[in-house]
């Protein structure tokens, strides 16, 4: 997620190799998530990228963090950092947040990032992060992140600092990831600056960036170094190769909501069919439609469509039992934005495979929702909403 265009265009994709990246449905003991009634679970296979609808494989003894792990650790350090219990614990907090934010989003070594000039090295008008030493480059760090470093860094708390805001032991450092690794039952052995750095070339890679791109992220001397990540199979390349025929059929469309897939049941009635779609995540989308509008599309198993659903038709529930609705589609994820108006709210959920979905409702519901980022969620609609395009 080097850009902002990149990360919103992946997560609009739900692409197949992130299914299990974003969310295990089966965990082990670093946590653990539910899906929907509709949505299957997979086990972690050992040795391999968590991801049993994946692009390609992580070779056996490349430790990382899956996307969750990665998510709930950076909620970690956000927390303790804004919970700071007087303005000096603050002061000292944030220097921590700051290199965590530079070694997980700049795929920085500890060193590296440790070396940087907060005065010189950043530009915050281009989201840019100059690093210096034997592999000199510049890295593109998301625009959020830059913003917070920025904020960081312009805090009155720091000014006496500047310029040795990130001067600090590397010993100490190590120590402070631990803590909050502990936090997260993460392992000790998956919270050191160098596993970052690989769950973040991962990331990249997975995000669809060339290998050549990559190496340069990380300041690789060879494309060799940077391939140690990737080991593609035949399965792999046909999967690759489906999912971006299927990206070639995506349309422009004034629904927030889009899911590109195959037909892979249909259900004729006497006026109407039922006709069930399905992602290369294996994200299952249920439409009704008339049987005009099938023979129109000239829909049958197989077909390449995409299902579009209006943000205000997708109702949001709260709650770890189960849900008894008439809803077809029910969608399981974690609240990742909540932006209120004066009278509508825009809410986005992620779902465990990277697939977001956007939901229009009033500013009344997201408080008696008490709905909030990192909040787990079911996202629902009915079968009806779904509308079905082919080309």
């Amino acid at each position: 997620m080097i850009g902002d265009d990149l990360a919103a265009f992946l997560n609009t994709l739900g692409n197949d190799d992130l299914r299990f990246i974003l969310g295990k449905v089966d965990r082990d003991s670093s946590g653990a998530t539910h899906p929907c009634p509709n949505q299957s679970s997979s086990k972690k296979g050992h040795g391999k990228a968590p991801c049993p609808a994946k692009t390609f494989d992580v070779p056996q003894g490349v430790k990382h963090l899956d996307q969750i792990q990665l998510f709930e650790l950076t909620e970690s350090f956000r927390n303790w950092y804004a919970s700071s219990p007087s303005p000096a614990r603050k002061k000292a907090r944030a220097r921590i947040w700051l290199l965590y934010l530079l070694v997980r989003h700049g795929a920085l070594k500890l060193g590296e990032a440790l070396a940087v000039d907060d005065r010189e090295d950043f530009d915050f008008a281009r989201s840019i992060l100059t690093v210096r030493g034997d592999h000199r480059r510049e890295i593109q760090l998301p625009k959020e992140v830059s913003r917070e470093i920025e904020r960081l860094l312009n805090d009155p708390m720091n000014a006496s600092l500047r310029g040795s805001v990130l001067k600090l032991d590397q010993g100490f450092v190590r120590r402070k990831f631990y803590e909050r690794a502990k936090e997260c039952a993460i392992p000790k052995d998956l919270i050191n600056p160098r596993v970052l750095r690989h769950s973040r070339a991962i990331e990249l890679l997975r995000e669809g960036l060339p290998i050549a791109v990559v190496q340069s992220f990380l300041g690789h001397q060879s494309a060799g170094l940077t391939a140690q990540y990737v080991n593609f199979s035949e399965e792999d390349v046909r999967r690759l190769i489906d999912f971006f025929i299927l990206k070639e059929t995506r349309i422009k469309t004034s629904a927030r909501n889009s899911f590109t897939g195959k037909v892979t049941a249909i259900l004729a009635g006497d006026i109407q069919s039922q006709v069930e779609v399905t992602t290369p995540s294996g994200l299952r989308v249920v439409s009704v439609i008339t049987n005009d509008s099938m023979r129109g599309l000239g829909l049958r198993e197989g077909s390449l469509v995409t299902a579009t659903v209006k943000a205000p038709w997708v109702i949001l529930v709260k709650g770890d039992g189960e849900l008894k609705t008439s809803a077809r589609n029910r969608y399981r994820g974690k609240v990742v934005a909540v932006t209120e108006g004066m009278i509508s709210a825009e809410v986005i959920v992620a779902l465990p495979d990277g697939t977001r979905i956007c939901s229009l409702i009033t500013d009344e519901s997201v408080k008696k929702l008490d709905l909030k980022e990192g909040e787990t969620v079911c996202a629902l609609f009915e079968a009806f909403s779904v509308i079905l395009n082919a080309d």
